[in-house]
Protein backbone atom coordinates (compact mmCIF):
# COMPACT_ATOMS: atom_id res chain seq x y z
CA UNK A 1 0.00 0.00 0.00
CA UNK A 2 1.23 3.47 -0.86
CA UNK A 3 1.41 6.09 1.90
CA UNK A 4 1.73 9.77 1.00
CA UNK A 5 2.56 12.12 3.85
CA UNK A 6 4.61 15.05 5.02
CA UNK A 7 8.25 13.96 5.24
CA UNK A 8 10.31 14.42 8.36
CA UNK A 9 13.93 13.89 9.42
CA UNK A 10 13.32 10.16 9.88
CA UNK A 11 12.84 9.99 6.09
CA UNK A 12 16.21 11.64 5.39
CA UNK A 13 18.17 8.53 4.48
CA UNK A 14 15.40 7.04 2.33
CA UNK A 15 14.96 10.30 0.42
CA UNK A 16 18.71 10.75 0.04
CA UNK A 17 19.01 7.21 -1.32
CA UNK A 18 16.21 7.80 -3.85
CA UNK A 19 17.79 11.08 -4.98
CA UNK A 20 21.27 9.50 -5.15
CA UNK A 21 19.92 6.71 -7.38
CA UNK A 22 18.60 9.38 -9.79
CA UNK A 23 21.50 11.83 -9.55
CA UNK A 24 23.54 13.08 -12.52
CA UNK A 25 26.56 11.14 -11.27
CA UNK A 26 24.54 7.94 -11.80
CA UNK A 27 23.02 8.96 -15.12
CA UNK A 28 19.81 10.41 -13.66
CA UNK A 29 17.99 13.57 -14.70
CA UNK A 30 18.09 15.50 -11.43
CA UNK A 31 19.92 18.81 -11.41
CA UNK A 32 22.53 18.54 -8.71
CA UNK A 33 23.52 16.03 -6.07
CA UNK A 34 21.62 15.57 -2.81
CA UNK A 35 23.67 13.90 -0.07
CA UNK A 36 21.99 13.11 3.26
CA UNK A 37 23.18 16.31 4.96
CA UNK A 38 21.73 18.45 2.16
CA UNK A 39 18.44 16.50 2.33
CA UNK A 40 18.35 17.03 6.12
CA UNK A 41 18.81 20.79 5.65
CA UNK A 42 16.04 20.85 3.03
CA UNK A 43 13.72 18.98 5.40
CA UNK A 44 14.27 21.66 8.05
CA UNK A 45 13.45 24.80 6.06
CA UNK A 46 9.86 25.01 7.24
CA UNK A 47 8.54 24.38 3.72
CA UNK A 48 6.69 21.12 3.07
CA UNK A 49 8.39 18.06 1.66
CA UNK A 50 6.03 15.30 0.59
CA UNK A 51 7.11 11.65 0.71
CA UNK A 52 5.58 8.55 -0.82
CA UNK A 53 6.36 5.29 0.91
CA UNK A 54 5.59 1.72 -0.08
CA UNK A 55 6.27 -0.90 2.56
CA UNK A 56 8.12 1.71 4.60
CA UNK A 57 10.54 2.49 1.74
CA UNK A 58 10.64 5.96 0.19
CA UNK A 59 9.55 5.65 -3.46
CA UNK A 60 8.83 9.31 -4.17
CA UNK A 61 9.63 12.76 -2.85
CA UNK A 62 8.58 16.28 -3.74
CA UNK A 63 10.32 19.28 -2.20
CA UNK A 64 9.25 22.89 -1.92
CA UNK A 65 11.30 25.91 -0.96
CA UNK A 66 10.77 29.59 -0.35
CA UNK A 67 11.24 31.64 -3.51
CA UNK A 68 12.76 34.47 -1.47
CA UNK A 69 15.67 32.41 -0.09
CA UNK A 70 18.63 34.81 0.26
CA UNK A 71 21.16 32.51 -1.46
CA UNK A 72 19.44 30.01 -3.75
CA UNK A 73 21.40 27.45 -5.78
CA UNK A 74 22.53 28.78 -9.19
CA UNK A 75 19.80 26.99 -11.17
CA UNK A 76 17.06 28.29 -8.86
CA UNK A 77 18.47 31.83 -9.05
CA UNK A 78 18.53 31.63 -12.87
CA UNK A 79 14.96 30.31 -12.90
CA UNK A 80 13.71 33.13 -10.68
CA UNK A 81 15.44 35.72 -12.88
CA UNK A 82 13.65 34.24 -15.89
CA UNK A 83 10.28 33.97 -14.11
CA UNK A 84 10.00 35.46 -10.60
CA UNK A 85 6.36 34.50 -10.22
CA UNK A 86 3.81 36.07 -7.95
CA UNK A 87 4.68 37.54 -4.53
CA UNK A 88 3.62 34.36 -2.69
CA UNK A 89 5.22 31.91 -5.16
CA UNK A 90 7.33 29.00 -4.01
CA UNK A 91 9.95 26.81 -5.65
CA UNK A 92 8.59 23.38 -6.56
CA UNK A 93 11.10 20.57 -6.65
CA UNK A 94 13.04 18.58 -6.99
CA UNK A 95 10.59 15.76 -7.49
CA UNK A 96 11.89 12.22 -7.76
CA UNK A 97 10.01 8.98 -8.36
CA UNK A 98 11.53 5.51 -7.98
CA UNK A 99 11.80 3.67 -11.26
CA UNK A 100 9.44 0.98 -9.91
CA UNK A 101 6.69 3.59 -9.42
CA UNK A 102 6.91 5.50 -12.71
CA UNK A 103 3.92 5.62 -15.01
CA UNK A 104 1.42 5.17 -12.17
CA UNK A 105 0.40 8.78 -11.50
CA UNK A 106 2.54 9.34 -8.42
CA UNK A 107 3.68 12.87 -9.40
CA UNK A 108 0.03 14.01 -9.46
CA UNK A 109 -0.57 12.56 -6.01
CA UNK A 110 2.54 14.21 -4.56
CA UNK A 111 1.63 17.53 -6.19
CA UNK A 112 -1.94 17.35 -4.83
CA UNK A 113 -0.58 16.76 -1.32
CA UNK A 114 1.79 19.70 -1.67
CA UNK A 115 -0.93 22.01 -3.01
CA UNK A 116 -3.13 21.09 -0.03
CA UNK A 117 -0.37 22.42 2.25
CA UNK A 118 0.29 25.55 0.15
CA UNK A 119 -3.19 26.52 -1.06
CA UNK A 120 -3.48 29.39 -3.50
CA UNK A 121 0.28 29.76 -3.94
CA UNK A 122 2.06 29.62 -7.30
CA UNK A 123 4.50 26.78 -7.86
CA UNK A 124 7.56 27.60 -10.03
CA UNK A 125 9.90 24.92 -11.32
CA UNK A 126 12.55 24.27 -13.93
CA UNK A 127 13.18 21.20 -16.04
CA UNK A 128 16.00 20.45 -18.44
CA UNK A 129 14.62 20.94 -21.93
CA UNK A 130 15.95 17.49 -22.92
CA UNK A 131 14.01 15.76 -20.10
CA UNK A 132 10.92 14.97 -22.17
CA UNK A 133 9.32 12.57 -19.64
CA UNK A 134 9.40 15.17 -16.85
CA UNK A 135 8.20 17.97 -19.13
CA UNK A 136 5.31 15.81 -20.32
CA UNK A 137 4.38 14.75 -16.77
CA UNK A 138 4.32 18.36 -15.55
CA UNK A 139 2.29 19.61 -18.50
CA UNK A 140 -0.25 16.86 -17.65
CA UNK A 141 -0.38 18.32 -14.12
CA UNK A 142 -1.51 21.63 -15.61
CA UNK A 143 1.83 23.39 -15.44
CA UNK A 144 2.51 25.90 -18.20
CA UNK A 145 5.75 26.99 -19.77
CA UNK A 146 6.54 30.57 -18.74
CA UNK A 147 10.18 31.19 -19.62
CA UNK A 148 13.51 29.55 -20.37
CA UNK A 149 17.13 29.95 -19.37
CA UNK A 150 20.53 28.49 -20.13
CA UNK A 151 22.94 27.61 -17.34
CA UNK A 152 26.37 26.10 -17.96
CA UNK A 153 25.37 25.41 -21.55
CA UNK A 154 22.22 23.48 -20.59
CA UNK A 155 18.77 24.67 -21.67
CA UNK A 156 15.98 24.72 -19.09
CA UNK A 157 12.26 25.42 -19.28
CA UNK A 158 10.54 27.32 -16.47
CA UNK A 159 7.03 26.16 -15.63
CA UNK A 160 4.36 27.47 -13.30
CA UNK A 161 0.90 26.41 -12.22
CA UNK A 162 -0.33 30.03 -12.35
CA UNK A 163 -2.71 31.11 -15.10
Amino acid sequence: MLEIRLADLQDRDGIASLLRDNSPSRGGALTGEFPADKVAAMLQTGMPVIAALRGGQVVGALFSAAADHPSPPPAVAAMLRAWPGSPNAYVYGPICIAESERGQGLPARLYAALRARLPGREAILFIRRDNAPSLSAHLRLGMREKAAFILDGVEYTVLSDAD
